[in-house]
């Protein structure tokens, strides 16, 4: 199989004066909307960096939504994969891909881009503790067999590798980026149109253009992002002016918009609730199943989310096409048992403003099943690590399931596989690992799809998850600049193109 470069395509006021103050740190940003003669882009993000900006972790996604680290490859609007840094690429073997390199890039440090930095950067992501997610479950050699050419090998037969090498957590930099004990600087590294010039901790991003990009230069000068975990001042930040965009804007919020800032982005993500199936209470798989019985999705879309969520009918959702057409029986397995007076820890994170709303709720129908609930509600950042490491009972979790590869498999390994690297459920089941293996073996086709769903039907008959609802999401724009991409996988948002409004 071979693939060829395809065009780039130009794809409560209170609350405001606390915005204001996070956001003007950023350089170059005003209290005034930014105009034609005032070209940096005023960015609110969600989520400060989970790692220092270290790019094998999720903080590889801001970098890559502000056009900063690229890819070999990238996802299309039509979730296929595409040239990036590579021009091309041919699977010669069962294990074997032969990319071959674009000869026009220069990282933002001067360096050239070459077969040896592909290595470099690919070595150095098989070694990082944690791995990237975008490698759970095969291992990767990479060799320089040309000038501008990189083979990959894969310990197993990988059928969606161009789609890994996709993931922003497996982008480019610069060999200067790479330091002792694993640590990667992403600041004047990457290949991107807009380059990282500073990180000021949890607070703030500086970017600026970057002229000799391999592509088209950008039409704005730079941009300054803020991290702004509280959904109200994020909505705050574009009512007052002081942000051009800002991510996630929580649905509590949208009537106080003006029309034209609403924008709704379908995603294939769904917020459930994870069960720790290892330990606790819901060890038991009839106790699980008893949770499952208590909680009402129904009223969660319609109270919470007023109309921009649907009730989960799985863990796939509208998002995902085919999911519907292919889904078996996700019944319970067993019976669900008495629970008068079993207590639980139910932890959620505040970034998502919906979340701790979403375990108000979960909290009352539990106690009206007889659960006894205490609740852990924090930032993500510091919640991440007991969530992976079952410190909860249960934990109300928001996953775009097509977030690392564009490939809703890949995120059920991920989340449901006895090695996943974000199994918040501690769920390990021969037979899900079994069919899991079987199906990550299968190219994107029906098989694999059917897979899928075959893992879906397994996890929710063992009631390791229980989806509440599959969301949609709304990113506020003020209007003063247009271009700004609205990604239902979460990995653009600033591009080359995006330009201010006359």
């Amino acid at each position: 199989m071979k693939w060829n470069d395809r065009s780039r395509a130009i794809s409560t006021l209170a609350m405001a004066a606390g915005a204001a103050l996070v956001l003007s740190g950023c350089g170059g940003a005003s209290a005034e909307p930014a105009s034609s003669g005032d070209e940096r882009i005023r960015v609110a993000f969600m989520q400060p960096p989970k790692a220092a900006m270290n790019p094998f972790s999720d903080d590889a996604f801001k970098l890559s939504r502000l056009s900063s680290a690229e890819t070999l490859v990238r996802v299309s609007d039509d979730v296929e994969p595409e040239g990036l840094l590579a021009r091309s690429w041919e699977q010669v073997g069962e294990l074997t891909w032969v990319f071959a390199l674009r000869d026009d890039v220069t990282f933002h440090d001067g360096e050239t881009f070459d077969a040896e930095a592909v290595k470099n950067a690919f070595d150095r992501a098989g070694e990082a503790v944690p791995p990237p997610r975008a490698l759970s479950g095969v291992n990767l050699t990479t060799e320089v067999t040309g000038e501008g050419e990189v083979t990959v090998t894969t310990d197993v037969p990988d059928a969606m590798l161009p789609n890994r090498l996709a993931s922003p957590q497996l982008s480019i930099f610069s060999p200067s980026a790479y330091g002792d004990g694993g640590s990667v600087s992403p600041i004047g590294t990457g290949t991107g149109p807009f380059e990282l010039t500073e990180v000021d901790g949890s607070s703030t991003l500086t970017l600026e253009r970057f002229e000799d990009y391999w592509g088209d230069v950008a039409i704005a000068s730079g941009i300054d992002a803020s991290f702004v975990p509280d959904g109200t001042a994020r909505a705050a930040a574009i009512r007052a002016a002081e942000a051009d965009v800002a991510e996630t804007v929580p649905i509590s919020q949208v009537s106080l918009l003006d029309e034209e800032a609403v924008n709704e982005v379908f995603m294939p993500r769904t917020t459930s609730v994870a069960l720790n199936t290892a330990s606790g209470p819901f060890e038991d798989p009839a106790v699980r199943a008893a949770a499952r019985a208590a909680i009402d999705p129904g009223v969660i879309a319609e109270t919470i989310y007023e109309g921009y969520a649907d009730p989960a009918v799985g863990l796939l959702g509208p998002a995902v096409p085919w999911a519907a057409d292919l889904r078996g029986d996700t019944a319970s397995a067993v019976e669900p048992a008495q629970v008068d007076g079993v207590e639980i820890t139910l932890a959620t994170y505040t970034d998502r403003a919906e979340n701790p709303e979403i375990a108000v709720q979960i909290e009352a129908q539990l106690e009206s099943a007889g659960f006894v609930v205490t609740q852990d509600v924090r930032e993500y950042a510091n919640l991440e690590l007991e969530m992976l490491g079952g410190a909860f009972d249960a934990v109300v979790v928001s996953r775009n399931t097509m977030l690392d590869t564009g490939d809703p498999l890949s995120a059920f390994a991920q989340d449901f596989g006895c090695e996943g690297g974000n199994n918040i459920a501690q769920l390990c089941d021969p037979a899900v690992d079994e069919i899991l293996e079987e199906g990550l073996q299968f190219p994107a086709g029906p098989e694999r799809q059917e897979a899928t769903m075959a893992v879906e039907a397994a996890v929710l008959r063992l009631d390791a998850a229980i989806p509440l609802v599959h969301e949609r999401v709304v990113q506020g724009e003020l209007g003063t600049f247009s271009g700004f991409e609205r990604d239902p996988l979460e990995r653009r948002l600033i591009t080359e193109y995006t330009a201010p409004v006359d």
